[in-house]
């Protein structure tokens, strides 16, 4: 789940946002030149397509893809794509499964649903457009009977990887995932020995998508991988929707 956390001008209070799923390739296309704006211009990843300004992947037409639009402008202002159990069969992977072995969900596969590349304009991340997406995704989730979220959330290493260790050490010690659950980095991130300096690096900086995954009762499945492309640490998500607290169900989910 790569997402930009950076703080950003307020929404006008006046726009009037929708979210849904994308059903063209127009809307898929304003998606993905949506995702190149925030992770390549951005935040400086290594993203390619088919054209200039597109960022594009070999997972993305197994996926359907949600977004926000604004109602005014007409533009797609939030997006996450999203891979069905059914659809990660059809490829042959998740796209997680490029960064962590998932042997021990093997029996969960059929009910799982992965989410990812989810980003927001900047103009509009203190609004809700992030509540949006979460909102459709729930609703998503409730009408195909899915009943299991899983997803790379994203750290940044621009330090060297000192925060995204630290956020590991903080996340495990109430967060870990059951050992039935766990899974293993492919290109494991370098210890908290080998880059956090004597004495600790500074507060903790949860991104704040992963801390709302928290608080919606999630796991995190083991210790971070690195993502070259993107640069940054991530730790792979794992909620069962049971886990949803029933007092974050409304406010994040939008269930009834």
């Amino acid at each position: 789940m790569h997402v930009a956390t950076s703080p950003a001008a307020l929404v006008r209070p006046h726009r009037q946002l929708k979210v849904e799923l994308a059903q063209s390739a127009s809307e898929v296309r304003a998606a993905q030149q949506l995702r190149y704006r925030v992770f390549a211009e951005e935040m400086g990843a290594h993203v390619s397509g088919r054209e200039p300004g597109l960022d594009e992947d070999f997972v993305d037409p197994w996926c359907e893809h949600l977004i926000v639009r604004d109602c005014d402008t007409g533009g797609v202002v939030g997006t996450y794509r999203i891979l069905t159990a059914d659809r990660a069969r059809q490829l042959g992977t998740f796209y997680s499964e490029t960064e962590f072995d998932l042997t021990r969900l093997f029996l969960l596969r059929p009910r799982m649903v992965e989410i990812g590349r989810a980003c927001v304009d900047a103009e509009y991340r203190s609004g809700p457009a992030i509540m949006l997406l979460w909102q459709g995704l729930a609703q998503f989730m409730r009408e195909r009977g899915y009943e299991y979220l899983i997803g790379c959330a994203s750290i940044s290493m621009q330090d060297g990887g000192i925060n995204a260790q630290q956020v590991f050490e903080h996340a495990r010690q109430r967060h870990l995932a059951p050992i039935e659950y766990r899974v293993f980095p492919r290109h494991r991130l370098a210890t908290r020995d080998e880059v956090v300096p004597p004495g600790g690096g500074g507060p903790v900086r949860v991104p704040s998508l992963l801390k709302g995954y928290l608080r919606l009762g999630a796991w995190i499945g083991g210790e971070p991988a690195w993502d070259p492309d993107f640069n940054t640490a991530d730790l792979f998500v794992f909620l069962p929707l049971a886990r949803v607290e029933a007092r974050y169900a409304r406010h994040y989910l939008g269930a009834s």
